[in-house]
């Protein structure tokens, strides 16, 4: 333009165009997104956490609740028998073995707990078996169809003796024919030693906690009390489960949900982020999730959420310094202040590796 219309010197406006074309590049800002994805999700990888796209990485710094199943997730999933109590005159050992083998086919926590603990009982065979889900199961022994789970599995009234159990803490499932109830059996599963610590830490980052339980509400105001979460939600169905997830996200915003099991799979694809615990957890969750926690460790949630919070902070960072580089640098070339050199060296390969520099700085961020 100043040479067709100004009568400027040529030479002298073809390398300032040339100079600003060189400092129009993009590149810089092209590259300031992924690299600081690909170095957070490449650092979250090295400390156990596998997410699964940058999306989820941005997500996960918008979540204002966090929402946990219990079994499996809050506690070790492990469950262990700790109480038999026949109903019906049956012994112990006639009732434990009776829901071992009703049991034998469930993929459930509770159910491997209880098979495990009639090891070395010789087991009857089962004829036909139903898994209900986020109740129980059904199990056809000889000519008798039994019942064994939750206490709304049966409309039978249940036994005074449970709330006993429940207010312990314990998770009580019954054992039951097609006429009555006939035993109950209580289980209880360890908590996390670093669930509480995690539940505190979230908090501190300002997320609402939620615990999400199949068990009764004495059960779970419980575990809840000893945890420090002040929202739990019991009795619930997977259905219900999903309900709450988009309860909450109308009325709080994004949720993150973390679970375990086959249950928490349609909750988990509900959630804005769905986080599973990759070694105890099932195959469907693990699927279903966007982030799994390969070393099943809860201490990894306050680092994922800081780590995605720091991230979307170097994105911009990385975004706004170079779009006020590279016009800073275009407002030189006119008045002749900035060289070709100088825009090659600052405005183009400079800006480029100053964000890539800024998103290395991820890989620097470890777990408490």
């Amino acid at each position: 333009m100043p040479p067709l219309f100004f009568a400027a010197p040529f030479h002298l406006w073809f390398v300032r165009g040339l100079t600003l074309l060189v400092i129009a590049c993009p590149c810089a800002l092209v590259i300031s997104t992924p690299v600081a994805v690909v170095s957070a999700i490449t650092s979250a990888a090295r400390n156990g956490v596998l997410i699964k796209g940058g999306v989820f990485l941005e997500a996960l710094a918008h979540i204002s609740v966090v929402a946990f199943d219990k079994t499996g997730t809050l506690t070790q999933g492990r469950p262990q028998v700790t109480d038999v109590l026949p109903l019906n005159g049956l012994p112990q050992d006639e009732i434990l073995r009776l829901a071992a083998a009703a049991e034998q086919r469930s993929q459930h926590p509770i159910g491997r707990a209880i098979v495990e603990h009639a090891n070395g009982e010789s087991l009857p065979e089962v004829s036909t078996f139903e898994a209900i889900p986020g109740r129980g199961v059904r199990a056809t022994i000889g000519a008798t169809t039994y019942r064994i789970g939750r206490p709304d599995l049966f409309a039978e009234k249940v036994p005074a003796q449970i709330e006993e159990l429940s207010q312990q803490g314990k998770t009580v499932v019954l054992l039951g024919n097609e006429t009555e109830i006939i035993g109950a059996i209580a289980v209880a599963d360890t908590i996390r030693p670093e669930a509480r610590q995690t539940v505190q830490a979230l908090r501190n980052q300002g997320h609402q906690i939620v615990m999400l339980t199949g068990d009764n509400p004495t059960t779970a105001a419980a575990i809840a009390a000893e945890l420090g979460i002040d929202e739990w939600r019991a009795e619930l169905l997977p259905e219900h489960k999903v309900a709450i997830i988009e309860e909450l996200t109308r009325t709080h915003g994004p949720v993150a949900m973390i679970g375990d099991g086959v249950n928490d799979a349609p909750a988990l694809a509900t959630a804005s982020v769905g986080i599973a615990m990759g070694a105890i957890g099932s195959d469907v969750a693990l699927e279903t999730a966007d982030v799994a926690l390969m070393g099943d460790d809860l201490t990894r949630l306050p680092y994922l959420f800081h780590l995605s919070r720091r991230g979307n902070r170097v994105i911009r960072q990385n975004v706004w310094s170079s779009l006020i580089i590279k016009f800073a640098l275009a407002l030189g070339v006119f008045p002749g202040i900035v060289t070709l050199a100088a825009a090659v060296l600052i405005g183009d390969a400079g800006t480029a590796l100053g964000v890539t520099a800024n998103a290395l700085r991820l890989s620097r961020i470890h777990p408490q």
